[in-house]
């Protein structure tokens, strides 16, 4: 059975979010029972790779259900610690027919290679949307989806994104009545990040076999077989399929400026490098005319200047 995080976002150019429906031992609580608060965990999966998607994943449930139910039962961890098969098995735990996790909300966006590089790529340089903002938004954007369901969310836990500090306080004034804690390798030292980690992951992996390709390697720059695989597949004027490749990664620019330089690709103009290179010629002629003004005024007066 397909996850229905993936069902979501199959085929799609443009980033998919999935919201679970609410666990009912939470839409059935009293709201103000501060003695089981419900919690949140976020994380991602696919952050540094030039293929596929990035995939943010949240879990939530209520701190009693974690303590015991998923921590003495389940072997949640940091996805990267566990193997592929027991990641699949657990997350099948939350959706499956079979549903032994039944009271763990979760939630995914899907952040496509398309959106990813046309966000990084934007003109001018000054309006490009980098990879930490897009982070921090669909973070956002997640937490805000699981409130709007209604959810009373207590405390959130977050992989954090660049300095934990800073990012821990954007996210505080945002969402005033809820706590924060912000910190490196939460997916290892929470156990609700473990299981948002364990969607995420999960749920990139599921699209990134979809795609139908062999031999792709993990999708990281320096994967040897990733690499091979942008070789081998590279066309001519389009270099890859603009749902597979971020081009906005130095490893995709790389080989399609070396392909053009070769001769087997199209030498591609961008429109900024153009504007660019005419402000530079521009900013040139106004200091050439600059200084020979300058100069002309230098000179002696004599009968020759003075009638040119």
């Amino acid at each position: 059975m397909t996850p229905p995080t993936v069902q979501e976002a199959l085929n799609s150019l443009h980033s998919k979010s999935y919201f679970s429906p609410v666990p009912t031992n939470i839409t059935e609580s009293d709201i103000n029972d501060h003695d089981d608060p419900i919690i949140l965990g976020v994380d991602e999966a696919g952050r540094g790779p030039v293929l596929g998607p990035m995939v943010y994943g949240v879990a939530y449930c209520k701190k009693s259900y974690q303590d015991s139910v998923i921590i003495p039962n389940y072997l949640f961890d940091d996805s990267k610690k566990l193997t592929d098969p027991v990641r699949r098995q657990l997350f099948s735990y939350m959706y499956g027919e079979t549903r032994q996790i039944d009271q763990v909300g979760y939630a995914t966006t899907v952040i496509t290679p398309l959106d990813i590089s046309s966000g990084m790529s934007r003109f001018p340089p000054t309006k490009q949307y980098n990879l930490n903002e897009q982070a921090h938004d669909v973070t956002m954007g997640l937490i805000q989806g699981v409130l709007n369901q209604g959810v009373k969310l207590d405390h959130v836990y977050v992989d954090t994104v660049g300095p934990p500090l800073s990012y821990q306080k954007k996210l505080q004034e945002r969402f005033p009545n809820v706590k924060f804690t912000v910190e490196k390798k939460a997916d290892a030292l929470y156990c609700v990040v473990s299981v948002a980690s364990v969607v995420a992951k999960v749920t990139r992996d599921l699209l990134i076999e979809s795609l139908g390709f062999k031999n792709i390697g993990s999708g990281y720059p320096g994967d040897p077989n990733t690499k091979q695989w942008l070789r081998d597949t590279q066309t001519s004027v389009m270099g890859w399929p603009q749902n597979v490749v971020r081009f906005s990664w130095q490893t995709a620019k790389t080989l399609l400026d070396d392909n053009a330089e070769k001769g087997d690709g199209v030498d591609m103009q961008w429109e900024e490098d153009f504007i660019s290179t005419k402000k530079s010629l521009q900013k040139q002629w106004e200091r050439q005319l600059q200084e020979r003004k300058q100069m002309e005024q230098d000179l002696p007066i004599t009968l020759d200047n003075w009638y040119h």
